[in-house]
């Protein structure tokens, strides 16, 4: 309903100037001509329906131009009709289109010229300018043309960015929620198959593996709440602190309460002046290497190296034996792991290199750390 209310004021706005412009300029135009009444009636009545067909312009834009520009032959007040329906074609035809008629319009200019005319007749006068309105029409009509189509590709392109932007979005917090569950969940996996296959096991080592299971388990369920925040937030939500560098530590120590068998080497002379991207990167990376080695080799020790500085880069590499057999009570996976490892070192500006044998497992990542950081 908008759109039909718009193109009826537009419709409405070209008849009044085919209107205007017609009556304007018919005194300029008409005289020093000997035209009888009877005739200027004729005239004026067909530049009265010329300038009531101009609310058909959108159907027939082309066939209105040609039956216009036959008319405007003999009389004068069609020209303003006329101005307004090859506006159309250049606005809504192809340029094809458009060409071929401009060509229609303009073709009589070079005879007219070649005919050298008098310059003080005022025919001759009234003739250039008509040429010079026909081309700015076309001419116009043309700049709409590709303004409108300039329009809706801006518009196209920032629909599309918007759609990627949301699939960015819903990749980022899925890499994110894996990462951060995962590491969470295997935490619980062990510690209830441990209290499931040991039922004897002394209350103390008990009471030990269920307080990892509560706080493994508060603590996922606060990683998915801030998970869900952010998605339900409008704008920057609040939540807990990204993890950096420096928070390694902790994360190796939260393994050893697992019972897992963590070394962590930090070879970097200030961890705290990482970059925080590469730092939360390369936190993401040692979480995913002791969550798979957890999963798949429970019973083996694990070695965290971090090294580099400033122009070198932040090294991380997880190394551990492989196991001698398959766990009975392996922790399943989604197996996007480290698809998504890659994919986050990737837009930290970094690479990632995975490594299997027979004899252990090897995961290297590599991210920037700029001299000037």
């Amino acid at each position: 309903m908008a759109r039909t209310a718009r193109a009826l004021t537009t419709d409405v706005c070209a008849f009044l100037f085919a209107v205007g412009f017609s009556v304007l300029s018919a005194d300029a135009v008409l005289r020093g001509r000997d035209l009888s009444d009877g005739w200027l009636l004729v005239d004026q009545a067909t530049g009265a329906v010329a300038c009531l067909s101009v609310f058909l312009r959108r159907r027939w834009p082309v066939i209105l131009a040609l039956v216009l520009l036959v008319a405007g032959t003999r009389s004068h007040f069609v020209t303003g009709a006329t101005l307004v329906a090859l506006f159309t074609v250049a606005t809504h035809r192809p340029p094809r289109t458009t060409a071929w008629v401009a060509a229609v319009v303009l073709a009589p200019l070079p005879f007219f010229l070649v005919q050298r005319p008098d310059p003080a007749d005022p025919r001759t006068s009234s003739a250039l300018v008509f040429f010079a309105l026909v081309a700015g029409a076309i001419g116009w009509g043309l700049f709409v043309r590709s303004r409108r189509q300039l329009i809706a590709s801006l518009r196209d392109r920032a629909e599309r960015a918007a759609v990627e932007g949301r699939r960015q979005a819903r990749e980022d917090i899925a890499r994110e929620m894996h990462d951060v569950l995962a590491h969470r969940l295997s935490l619980l996996s062990v510690h209830a198959g441990a209290l499931e296959f040991n039922p004897g096991a002394p209350p103390a080592e008990v009471q030990r593996a269920a307080g990892v299971i509560r706080d493994s388990a508060h603590q996922a369920l606060e990683d998915l709440r801030e998970i869900i925040d952010v998605l339900r937030a409008d704008g920057d939500a609040v939540g807990q602190p990204q993890p950096v560098l420096t928070d390694l530590e902790r994360l190796a120590r939260e393994s050893r309460t697992a019972g897992m068998r963590v070394a962590l080497r930090q070879n970097v002379a200030d961890p705290a002046a990482a970059p925080p991207l590469a730092g939360r990167t390369a936190y993401r990376v040692v979480q995913e290497g002791l969550t798979n080695a957890r999963k798949h080799a429970p019973d083996e020790p694990v070695t965290v190296t971090v090294s580099g500085g400033p122009g070198d880069g932040l090294t991380v590499e997880i190394h551990n034996p492989a196991p001698g057999a398959a766990p009975e009570q392996a922790v399943p996976g989604a197996g996007m792991g480290l698809i998504g490892l890659r994919e986050r070192t990737g837009l930290a500006g970094g690479r990632l290199e995975h490594t299997l044998t027979r004899e252990d497992f090897r995961l290297t990542a590599w991210l920037p750390w700029p001299a000037s950081a």
